[in-house]
């Protein structure tokens, strides 16, 4: 990494709980491909002051995670199709001053939907009904999923999401089983008061065919050590921090690098 410099080009992240993960992937990409970039996770204490700060300092590419994916909308200048289409933001980038929003978790749960091979007929069980549920769901339905039930004790959250994209809407999982399981909450999460908790209970993990968890920090949350015990299929949300973070850099910087730079982007990533 260069010396910290006045030319030096900024990107950050925000989230109520940063993690290292951005930081190294994007960090390293920058320094095997001699770029002039740094790139610093924040928590921040008021998100339009954050924001603010992304506009007047220049600062030109900005992550965003839980729980201000929904609530910068209102935020930026212009939304990108895939962030427009479902209402959900997790990248910012800075043009001269103008923010557009994008969402390139869809982009990961679609690749990773894809890349598994997981079969269109599966039934499905999504628990959450937040940002990241919203490109989750939206993933699901654009690849032809139709057997799809979202579980949200939120119902002024979880009916509408489910029903704007045809699927069902349960307040409680209530014994129910899926041939694909996916955790879009909290629940698992380092650092967070259920992170010891699994998000399904062991006979929903038991009677699926692939367990999918989008948290990414541990990476091998209670959830997916649970499934790997039972003999299950996973996704990572490793996985899909990865593939969300390429994207962006991409939007960032203008520049693919390639799957080899990335696998060991990933791995130092990991190594943390």
């Amino acid at each position: 990494m260069p010396i910290l410099n006045k030319d030096m080009t900024l990107c950050i992240s925000l989230s109520a709980r940063p993690s290292n993960n951005g930081t190294r992937f994007h960090n390293y990409l920058y320094d095997q491909l001699d770029l002039n970039w740094i790139y610093k996770a924040f928590a921040p204490t008021d998100l339009g002051q954050a924001i603010a700060g992304v506009r007047g300092l220049g600062i030109r590419g900005c992550a965003v995670s839980m729980p201000y994916k929904e609530d910068v909308i209102a935020l930026v200048d212009e939304m990108d199709p895939s962030a427009k289409a479902i209402d959900s933001v997790n990248t910012i980038v800075n043009t001269d001053g103008h923010l557009k929003a994008y969402n390139t978790d869809y982009t990961a749960i679609e690749q990773l939907l894809k890349s598994n091979a997981v079969p269109v007929g599966y039934s499905v069980l999504v628990q959450g009904a937040g940002g990241m549920a919203k490109a989750t769901i939206a993933a699901l339905r654009d690849a032809g999923f139709t057997d799809v039930t979202v579980i949200a004790r939120n119902g002024n959250a979880g009916r509408p999401l489910a029903e704007q994209y045809g699927f069902r809407w349960r307040a409680a999982l209530d014994g129910g089983t899926a041939d694909l399981i996916i955790n879009v909450t909290p629940i698992g999460m380092q650092g967070g008061p259920e992170a010891d908790s699994l998000s399904f209970p062991e006979e929903t993990i038991a009677a699926a065919k692939v367990v999918f968890d989008v948290v990414a920090l541990p990476a091998e949350t209670p959830l997916i050590q649970a499934a790997r015990a039972a003999g299950k299929p996973v996704i990572t949300g490793a996985e899909v921090a990865t593939i969300q973070a390429l994207e962006q850099f991409v939007l960032y910087t203008g520049v693919r690098p390639t799957e080899e730079q990335v696998r060991a982007a990933e791995e130092f990533t990991r190594a943390q």
